[in-house]
Protein backbone atom coordinates (compact mmCIF):
# COMPACT_ATOMS: atom_id res chain seq x y z
CA UNK A 1 0.00 0.00 0.00
CA UNK A 2 1.30 3.43 -1.15
CA UNK A 3 2.34 5.56 1.60
CA UNK A 4 1.50 9.56 1.44
CA UNK A 5 3.83 12.66 2.64
CA UNK A 6 3.76 15.97 1.90
CA UNK A 7 7.55 15.76 2.66
CA UNK A 8 10.11 15.70 -0.30
CA UNK A 9 11.54 12.54 -0.14
CA UNK A 10 15.31 12.24 -0.30
CA UNK A 11 17.71 9.42 -1.04
CA UNK A 12 21.33 9.20 0.50
CA UNK A 13 23.93 6.88 0.04
CA UNK A 14 26.81 6.05 2.21
CA UNK A 15 24.51 7.77 4.86
CA UNK A 16 26.02 5.91 8.01
CA UNK A 17 29.14 8.76 8.39
CA UNK A 18 30.83 11.31 6.86
CA UNK A 19 29.31 13.42 3.89
CA UNK A 20 26.44 11.29 3.75
CA UNK A 21 25.36 11.53 7.23
CA UNK A 22 25.85 15.31 7.57
CA UNK A 23 24.14 15.51 4.47
CA UNK A 24 21.11 13.23 5.71
CA UNK A 25 21.05 14.88 8.66
CA UNK A 26 21.06 18.79 6.96
CA UNK A 27 18.13 17.38 4.90
CA UNK A 28 15.98 16.47 7.49
CA UNK A 29 16.34 19.94 9.16
CA UNK A 30 14.96 21.05 6.08
CA UNK A 31 11.95 19.25 6.11
CA UNK A 32 12.49 15.88 3.84
CA UNK A 33 11.47 12.68 4.61
CA UNK A 34 15.29 11.03 3.89
CA UNK A 35 16.08 7.58 2.71
CA UNK A 36 19.26 6.64 3.83
CA UNK A 37 21.31 3.87 2.67
CA UNK A 38 24.24 2.34 3.59
CA UNK A 39 26.27 -1.00 4.54
CA UNK A 40 27.12 -0.40 8.60
CA UNK A 41 22.91 -0.99 10.24
CA UNK A 42 25.04 0.72 13.46
CA UNK A 43 26.22 3.90 11.68
CA UNK A 44 22.39 3.57 10.23
CA UNK A 45 20.58 3.43 14.03
CA UNK A 46 22.79 6.20 15.13
CA UNK A 47 21.79 8.56 12.09
CA UNK A 48 17.89 7.34 12.75
CA UNK A 49 17.95 8.23 16.82
CA UNK A 50 19.76 11.81 15.80
CA UNK A 51 17.29 12.98 12.72
CA UNK A 52 14.56 11.72 15.23
CA UNK A 53 16.08 13.76 18.30
CA UNK A 54 15.55 16.75 15.94
CA UNK A 55 11.69 15.75 14.54
CA UNK A 56 12.95 14.14 11.34
CA UNK A 57 11.87 11.24 10.21
CA UNK A 58 14.01 8.48 7.85
CA UNK A 59 13.71 5.15 6.09
CA UNK A 60 17.03 3.41 6.91
CA UNK A 61 17.93 0.48 4.18
CA UNK A 62 21.09 -0.78 5.19
CA UNK A 63 22.04 -2.40 1.77
CA UNK A 64 25.17 -3.13 -0.22
CA UNK A 65 25.11 -0.71 -3.57
CA UNK A 66 27.32 -3.71 -5.10
CA UNK A 67 24.15 -5.89 -4.98
CA UNK A 68 22.58 -5.00 -7.95
CA UNK A 69 19.27 -6.61 -7.09
CA UNK A 70 19.06 -5.54 -3.98
CA UNK A 71 18.85 -1.61 -6.09
CA UNK A 72 16.41 -2.73 -8.05
CA UNK A 73 14.17 -4.03 -5.20
CA UNK A 74 14.77 -0.37 -3.49
CA UNK A 75 13.51 1.14 -6.72
CA UNK A 76 10.66 -1.08 -6.36
CA UNK A 77 9.85 -0.97 -2.85
CA UNK A 78 9.36 3.01 -3.19
CA UNK A 79 7.39 2.84 -5.79
CA UNK A 80 5.41 1.01 -3.28
CA UNK A 81 5.42 3.43 -0.78
CA UNK A 82 5.63 6.72 -2.02
CA UNK A 83 4.98 6.64 -5.73
CA UNK A 84 7.56 9.25 -6.34
CA UNK A 85 11.56 10.12 -5.35
CA UNK A 86 12.17 13.96 -4.87
CA UNK A 87 16.21 14.32 -4.52
CA UNK A 88 18.88 11.04 -4.69
CA UNK A 89 22.22 12.35 -3.22
CA UNK A 90 24.65 9.64 -4.31
CA UNK A 91 27.11 9.58 -2.01
CA UNK A 92 28.81 6.62 -1.44
CA UNK A 93 32.02 6.15 -3.02
CA UNK A 94 35.19 3.75 -2.56
CA UNK A 95 39.11 4.73 -2.51
CA UNK A 96 40.42 2.05 -4.02
CA UNK A 97 44.51 1.29 -3.88
CA UNK A 98 46.84 4.10 -3.66
CA UNK A 99 49.59 2.14 -6.54
CA UNK A 100 50.98 2.76 -10.05
CA UNK A 101 48.12 1.91 -12.64
CA UNK A 102 50.35 -1.45 -13.39
CA UNK A 103 50.65 -2.37 -10.21
CA UNK A 104 46.67 -2.10 -9.42
CA UNK A 105 45.35 -5.92 -9.39
CA UNK A 106 42.14 -6.42 -11.38
CA UNK A 107 40.12 -7.11 -8.42
CA UNK A 108 40.68 -4.33 -7.09
CA UNK A 109 40.12 -2.27 -10.14
CA UNK A 110 36.96 -3.78 -10.43
CA UNK A 111 35.85 -3.01 -7.59
CA UNK A 112 36.33 0.75 -7.21
CA UNK A 113 34.36 0.65 -10.68
CA UNK A 114 31.75 -1.50 -9.11
CA UNK A 115 31.10 0.89 -6.32
CA UNK A 116 31.74 4.51 -7.79
CA UNK A 117 30.23 3.84 -11.46
CA UNK A 118 28.38 0.12 -11.86
CA UNK A 119 26.39 1.26 -8.83
CA UNK A 120 25.20 4.66 -9.64
CA UNK A 121 23.90 3.17 -13.05
CA UNK A 122 21.96 0.73 -11.50
CA UNK A 123 21.09 3.73 -9.11
CA UNK A 124 19.90 5.80 -11.88
CA UNK A 125 18.49 2.42 -13.90
CA UNK A 126 16.36 1.69 -10.94
CA UNK A 127 15.18 5.07 -9.28
CA UNK A 128 14.56 7.79 -12.58
CA UNK A 129 11.30 6.47 -13.27
CA UNK A 130 10.52 7.18 -9.77
CA UNK A 131 12.40 10.62 -10.31
CA UNK A 132 10.15 11.49 -12.88
CA UNK A 133 6.79 11.03 -10.88
CA UNK A 134 8.21 14.04 -8.74
CA UNK A 135 7.22 17.93 -9.59
CA UNK A 136 10.67 18.58 -9.39
CA UNK A 137 13.21 15.98 -9.37
CA UNK A 138 16.98 17.20 -7.95
CA UNK A 139 20.09 14.26 -8.09
CA UNK A 140 23.34 15.09 -7.47
CA UNK A 141 26.39 13.14 -7.74
CA UNK A 142 29.66 13.16 -5.68
CA UNK A 143 32.61 13.62 -7.80
CA UNK A 144 36.24 14.68 -6.71
CA UNK A 145 38.87 16.68 -8.42
CA UNK A 146 41.23 13.86 -9.28
CA UNK A 147 38.38 12.99 -12.16
CA UNK A 148 40.52 16.02 -13.94
CA UNK A 149 43.75 16.61 -12.80
CA UNK A 150 44.96 12.84 -12.69
CA UNK A 151 47.37 12.54 -10.23
CA UNK A 152 50.53 9.70 -9.83
CA UNK A 153 49.26 6.32 -8.17
CA UNK A 154 44.90 7.67 -7.86
CA UNK A 155 44.31 5.77 -11.21
CA UNK A 156 41.10 3.35 -10.26
CA UNK A 157 39.80 6.28 -7.87
CA UNK A 158 40.58 8.82 -11.01
CA UNK A 159 39.07 6.68 -13.65
CA UNK A 160 35.58 6.08 -11.89
CA UNK A 161 35.02 9.53 -11.00
CA UNK A 162 35.67 10.38 -14.63
CA UNK A 163 33.33 7.83 -15.39
CA UNK A 164 31.27 8.85 -13.08
CA UNK A 165 30.98 12.34 -14.43
CA UNK A 166 30.40 11.16 -18.13
CA UNK A 167 27.65 8.84 -16.98
CA UNK A 168 25.45 12.27 -14.66
CA UNK A 169 26.26 14.22 -17.99
CA UNK A 170 24.62 12.02 -20.36
CA UNK A 171 21.84 11.67 -17.58
CA UNK A 172 21.34 15.34 -17.51
CA UNK A 173 21.25 15.80 -20.97
CA UNK A 174 17.96 13.00 -21.01
CA UNK A 175 16.47 14.29 -18.50
CA UNK A 176 16.48 18.02 -18.57
CA UNK A 177 13.54 18.56 -20.42
CA UNK A 178 11.34 16.71 -17.72
CA UNK A 179 12.39 18.83 -15.30
CA UNK A 180 14.68 17.01 -13.53
CA UNK A 181 18.59 18.40 -12.73
CA UNK A 182 21.98 15.99 -12.59
CA UNK A 183 24.47 17.33 -10.95
CA UNK A 184 28.27 16.88 -9.27
CA UNK A 185 29.78 17.66 -6.39
CA UNK A 186 33.13 18.25 -5.74
CA UNK A 187 33.79 18.30 -1.95
CA UNK A 188 37.80 18.64 -2.22
CA UNK A 189 39.47 17.97 1.42
CA UNK A 190 36.84 17.35 4.04
CA UNK A 191 37.74 16.02 7.85
CA UNK A 192 36.32 12.28 6.71
CA UNK A 193 38.01 8.46 7.13
CA UNK A 194 38.41 8.61 3.51
CA UNK A 195 40.53 11.13 3.11
CA UNK A 196 42.47 10.07 6.21
CA UNK A 197 43.42 6.95 4.10
CA UNK A 198 44.71 8.83 1.21
CA UNK A 199 46.25 11.44 3.12
CA UNK A 200 47.25 9.92 6.87
CA UNK A 201 50.31 12.49 7.64
CA UNK A 202 48.06 15.46 7.21
CA UNK A 203 46.00 17.19 10.07
CA UNK A 204 42.66 16.71 9.71
CA UNK A 205 41.68 20.03 12.27
CA UNK A 206 42.98 22.32 9.18
CA UNK A 207 40.63 20.86 7.05
CA UNK A 208 36.53 21.67 7.18
CA UNK A 209 34.33 19.33 8.29
CA UNK A 210 31.26 17.58 5.88
CA UNK A 211 28.95 19.60 8.39
CA UNK A 212 30.54 22.99 6.70
CA UNK A 213 29.56 21.12 3.52
CA UNK A 214 26.23 19.94 3.78
CA UNK A 215 24.18 22.99 3.74
CA UNK A 216 25.26 23.80 0.76
CA UNK A 217 24.25 19.73 -0.60
CA UNK A 218 20.74 20.52 0.55
CA UNK A 219 20.63 23.88 -1.22
CA UNK A 220 22.00 22.46 -5.09
CA UNK A 221 19.16 19.72 -4.57
CA UNK A 222 16.44 22.71 -3.67
CA UNK A 223 13.43 23.29 -5.79
CA UNK A 224 15.04 26.39 -6.16
CA UNK A 225 18.09 25.44 -8.00
CA UNK A 226 17.07 24.28 -11.83
CA UNK A 227 20.63 24.60 -13.22
CA UNK A 228 21.97 20.77 -14.30
CA UNK A 229 25.26 19.05 -16.22
CA UNK A 230 27.49 20.89 -14.06
CA UNK A 231 29.53 20.49 -10.91
CA UNK A 232 29.13 22.04 -7.50
CA UNK A 233 32.62 22.83 -6.19
CA UNK A 234 32.97 23.12 -2.62
CA UNK A 235 36.11 24.75 -2.05
CA UNK A 236 35.38 27.66 -4.37
CA UNK A 237 31.69 27.76 -3.67
CA UNK A 238 30.91 27.57 -7.21
CA UNK A 239 28.85 25.96 -10.49
CA UNK A 240 31.52 25.25 -12.51
CA UNK A 241 31.32 23.87 -16.45
CA UNK A 242 33.01 20.08 -16.58
CA UNK A 243 36.30 20.76 -18.25
CA UNK A 244 36.13 20.06 -21.92
CA UNK A 245 38.51 17.78 -23.84
CA UNK A 246 41.42 18.98 -24.81
CA UNK A 247 42.08 18.86 -28.99
CA UNK A 248 43.80 16.51 -30.17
Amino acid sequence: MSETTDKRIALVTGASRGIGQAVAMELARAGHHVVAVARTEGGLTDLDDAIRAIGGTTTLVPMSLTDTDAIDRLGAALFERYGRLDVLVANAGMLGPLSPVGHVKPKAFDEVMAVNVTANFRLIRSLDPLLRRSAAARTLFVSAGTAHKCRPYWGPYSVSKAALEALVRTYAAEVESFGITANLLSPGPLRTRMRAEAMPGEDPMTLKTPEDLAPYVVAAVSVAETRTGLIYDFPSLSWTEPQAPRPV
